[in-house]
């Protein structure tokens, strides 16, 4: 039985979607907070409640002794940790919620691993980690030491927490760096789903750092690929890049948002925001060797994300 944590989310969701697909029993905890809708939170959990496999539970990993209980109640033999407090922007003006969420709710998910003496600890790290590294394309083994956000600074402290578990306490532990994820059933908060909704209500996006902006973006199925590869290839410890084997230049990806659509966007153009970095291009060799290897482009994956986008919110 695999623990699933931030089922309700975006890549926990097709995370657990997958695992059910392929006969495993998942045990899936969200506290369904209000960092962005609950509403569609829940739409993704109603998907997820029609599999006889999935059992949930909602409340918060900082209650230490409900997640004890549950340890108690079900044989879990493998957790993939992907609760966390997300974001960059909003670690700037709510720095309480990582140090809770990011802090002590992953202190309390590794405890419960190392005391139930789990077979695989997988958790969600963030290529933020990289910070302002100027060497590309960014490689697990390049130092992490100048976080340039308090979202990055947990982060990297989730990958240090585990190693010293893994250390101590023999916990197979590895850690997810993931590049810019998106596709359907995505986070509101985030580009693809913040310029669509922009676009089609004919209002301006903004574009950060006068678009001179490179990302990883990565689709929704590849990096579930990835993470399925790890939880069935425990290691000692590990850290892994999952991402896509090119980087796009953001004013293409908005290019191929408003080909989809059929409109043009209102282009705001705005300075660099802090924390935030020019380039993110992901190594995955490490991750290739597990037979990770991505598939989809940006142009069938934000194809992809348009349909859901409409379909779910009934636009015509």
């Amino acid at each position: 039985m695999i623990l699933v944590t931030g089922a309700a989310g975006f890549i926990g969701y097709h995370t657990c979607r997958f695992l059910l697909d392929r006969g495993e029993r998942i045990i899936g905890v969200d506290n369904v907070n209000e960092y962005y809708d609950p509403g569609l939170k829940r739409a993704r959990l109603e998907q997820l409640r029609d599999f006889k496999g999935f059992s949930f539970f909602e409340y918060d990993l900082c209650d230490y002794e409900s997640l004890i209980r549950l340890f108690n109640d079900y044989e879990i033999s493998r957790i993939c940790h992907l609760a966390a407090q997300a974001g960059v922007r909003y670690s700037l003006t709510n720095p309480f919620a990582y140090q809770k969420s990011n802090g002590e709710g992953f202190m309390n998910v590794i405890e419960a691993a190392r005391k139930f003496k789990v077979k695989n600890f997988v958790f969600a790290s963030s290529s933020s980690v990289y910070g302002n590294n100027t060497k590309l394309p960014f490689s697990e083994e390049d130092r992490v030491d100048w976080p340039i956000s308090l979202y990055a600074a947990t982060k990297r402290a989730n990958e240090l927490t585990a190693y010293s578990y893994s250390h101590l306490y023999g916990i197979p532990c590895s850690g997810l760096r993931f590049f810019t994820v998106y596709g359907p059933w995505g986070r509101p908060d985030m580009a693809l789903f913040l310029f669509t909704k922009s676009i089609l209500e004919d209002r301006p996006i903004e574009i950060f750092n006068n678009g001179n902006m490179k990302r990883n973006f990565t689709y929704i199925d590849d990096i579930v690929d990835g993470i399925v590869r790890v939880i069935d290839n425990p290691a000692h410890y590990e850290i892994y890049n999952i991402g896509n084997n090119r980087a796009e230049n953001l004013m293409d990806f908005i290019n191929e948002i408003e080909c989809n659509l059929g409109k043009t966007a209102i282009r705001r153009y705005m300075p660099m925001q802090p924390g935030d970095v020019p380039t993110t291009v992901a190594d995955i060799t490490k991750i290739g060797k597990l037979g990770y290897s991505p598939q989809t482009d940006i142009g069938e994956g934000i194809k992809r994300f348009i349909l859901w986008y409409k379909e779910y919110f009934n636009i015509i």
